[in-house]
């Protein structure tokens, strides 16, 4: 689940991000604890530090609280109290700033299945299901509270094609449709682009 706010204090836009921001988790979730959408099954046998760490978003399908933004990354850390910290990150490339987000995971049932739910504004939760999982977790797609909501993360900027395709099989068998699945631009066209608008 990826919800960002710009970190400028003197900005009109962490009010107007936060209120948008707030309307995504609320079309997510009307209740605080999200329910898996029909035919999508979370991984079993999760390994939750394993799956810490820094992870790149190689794929999404486009939402309106990400709309626009490239590099994007999300960061996962243990709390102490066996939450999960997660920080979102992508770059504005017309405002020329990057935007966070900070929220927390936590998991709907046992830890070693890969439901949680994530909240970034209070009790409202958003699905966060972990539907395929590379053995090495090296990569990871993920399905919200509904079949609109998917992001496919690497360890590593880019994805070799054959895993792409693969995970777009897999979307393709739980009734996602693919054709709204955007994929990044690798990493260096990413950042020529950005150099080109400064």
């Amino acid at each position: 689940m990826r919800i960002y706010s710009p970190p400028l204090r003197h900005s009109p836009w962490p009010l107007l991000m936060g209120a948008a921001a707030l309307m995504a988790v609320l079309a997510l979730s009307a209740c605080s604890t999200p329910r898996t959408p029909d035919g999508i099954k979370a991984v079993s046998g999760f390994d939750v530090d394993r799956y810490a760490g820094h992870w790149h978003e190689v794929a999404r399908i486009d939402n309106s609280f990400e709309r626009g933004l490239t590099q994007a990354t999300a960061t996962y850390t243990r709390n102490a109290d066996n939450t999960i910290k997660v920080v979102n990150r992508g770059y504005d490339p017309v405002r020329k700033e990057w935007k966070e987000a900070e929220g927390t995971a936590r998991f709907v049932g046992e830890p070693d299945q890969a439901a949680l739910k994530v909240s970034f504004f209070g009790p409202f939760y958003g699905g966060y299901n972990v539907v395929a999982l590379d053995e090495n977790y090296q990569w990871a797609m993920v399905i919200g509270s509904n079949k609109d909501y998917l992001w496919i993360l690497s360890r590593t900027p880019a994805l070799p094609w054959h895993v792409r395709e693969h995970l777009l099989e897999r979307a393709r068998a739980m009734g996602v449709d693919v054709s709204k699945i955007v994929f990044a631009p690798p990493a260096g066209e990413q950042h020529a682009r950005q150099a080109v608008r400064t």
